[in-house]
């Protein structure tokens, strides 16, 4: 995977994100990602492009359990977050929408850095910083899922969820 990074600060919420009043109004993602992260940052969605990271701080996606949170951030082009710890709900619906989520440190990135991952190989290089960050690679059976295209293409590629196929 290959895209610029876009950063942000601790304790992202999910609110941050996607506001609620936007569920309440619209049922369509593709309406829905146009609001991506608009209260932390109004230019978000004009500044990124398909493949593009999120890279913040700690506890990433933290507050309410808003499931269709990382379906936007995806609709918008993000195609995975880094962070050093993620919202345990918000990291569980992530892989159930098929969005990789990276848990390394984030110090030292900007907004702009260009950012290769091998999610396979848990190897992160920084082109712009010239650096190389190695970390703890998605457990394999979070992988298959995220392969798959999250929990339900899972199932219509699988028929059922296999616990022998993904552990």
């Amino acid at each position: 995977m290959r895209g610029f990074a876009h950063c942000y600060g601790d304790d992202i919420n999910t609110d941050y994100i996607i506001a609620g009043k936007y569920r309440s109004i619209c049922l369509d993602m593709k309406e829905m990602a146009v609001h991506v992260m608009e209260d932390l940052d109004p230019e978000f969605i004009k500044k990124v492009k398909p493949g593009d990271i999120i890279v913040a701080g700690k506890n990433f996606g933290c507050g309410s359990s808003r499931e269709y949170a990382p379906k936007v951030i995806m609709e918008a082009g993000i195609s995975l977050i880094i962070a050093p710890s993620f919202g345990r709900i918000f990291y569980r619906n992530s892989i159930n929408s098929g969005l990789p989520l990276i848990e390394c440190n984030t110090e030292g990135f900007h907004s702009g850095d260009e950012l290769v991952v091998d999610l396979l190989e848990g190897n992160l290089q920084n082109l712009t910083q010239k650096t190389r960050v190695q970390f703890k690679k998605i457990p394999s059976f979070m992988m298959t899922i995220i392969q798959a295209g999250g929990m339900i293409g899972y199932i219509q590629k699988y028929g059922s969820i296999d616990v022998e196929r993904i552990c």
